[in-house]
């Protein structure tokens, strides 16, 4: 009988069976992915795509703290808080509301709630003629990538207390795709990189690069070794893009744009092969999110 059940249980999409409620079919239907999301749905206070990469972005009580997995955010006086999945995030997360006790600077847990975060697959891609001194640079370049390195992560650990991230997100600029967030690389028919981590678009040389947010801008250089111009902005609360392989910088270090300023032109300096631009986020110099998910986000419900 158990055998028989279980066996019906499988071949049917809801929990009745023969018009006989089935308990088995019930635990099936509940354990099914698009049943899980059903039962339990997105914070409400929270917009965004729940999967591998997503930029989430909530609204709640000023001050409440919010914890996703390694992704914590504290929010503003506006209530805002900037969220972020890992790009291998596992398929439960732990959601988690608190507010902080200013007697005992402790937490106190108001919400638990696990998410169903969907799973992607990234693509293999094989990128050759890329110039070989940035695949294997030579002993003698490792001061300079040092010290731009440590430049790098300054401009990463800005923490800008404006919201940028509110106007939500345009595309910085025209062209063809060619490349996309997460897949992994092979450089040269042989030396494995690291995921990439961005959105390329290909164009001519030349090619205005707008601010898709507004910002403040913690980075902007002409030339580094592995970037070319590079510039970085910071949306708020850390949410910080860069702009790779410019051929142009128009601002400023501490400069603050606004969403669809130019802020720089399309190049093909350092690791290319070609005049592009690599869109990258990164939030709070912990994980880069896909770019992706900041276009497609719609705020306008939260603000």
């Amino acid at each position: 009988m158990i055998a028989l059940a279980v066996a019906l249980a499988l071949q049917s999409t809801t929990a009745f069976v023969d018009g006989q409620f089935d308990p088995i079919a019930e635990l099936i239907a509940q354990n099914a992915p698009e049943a899980r999301e059903a039962s339990a749905p997105a914070p409400t206070g929270c917009r965004g795509q729940y999967e591998q990469g997503a930029l989430i972005i909530c609204r709640f009580e000023p001050g409440t703290r919010l914890d996703l997995g390694e992704s914590v955010a504290v929010a503003d006086a506006q209530g805002f808080a900037v969220l972020g999945i890992p790009r291998n995030a596992p398929e439960e997360m732990l959601f988690e509301m608190s507010t902080v006790n200013v007697v005992n600077s402790t937490n106190q847990i108001d919400e638990t709630q696990i998410l169903f975060i969907a799973q992607r697959e990234y693509n293999l891609q094989h990128v050759d003629g890329v110039p070989q001194t940035t695949v294997t640079p030579a002993p003698s370049t490792l001061p300079r990538r040092q010290r731009e390195y440590a430049q790098k992560q300054a401009a990463f650990n800005s923490v800008w207390d404006g919201q940028g991230f509110l106007d939500g997100f345009i595309s910085p600029a025209e062209g063809i795709t060619t490349g996309v967030y997460g897949s992994a690389r092979v450089y040269n028919n042989g030396h494995e990189g690291s995921p990439h981590w961005g959105l390329d678009w290909a164009n001519e040389v030349g090619t205005p690069v707008y601010a898709p947010a507004g910002g403040l801008v913690t980075l902007a250089e002409p030339d580094m070794y592995y970037e070319g111009g590079l510039i970085f902005i910071d949306h708020g609360q850390g949410l910080v893009s860069a702009f790779l392989h410019l051929s142009g910088v128009e601002v400023s270090e501490g400069d603050i744009v606004e969403q669809g300023q130019l802020i720089g032109a399309m190049g093909a300096g350092g690791r290319a092969t070609g005049s592009h631009l690599d869109w990258r986020v990164k939030l709070r110099n912990q994980f880069y999110v896909d770019p992706q998910s900041l276009l497609d986000l719609d705020l306008s419900e939260l603000r």
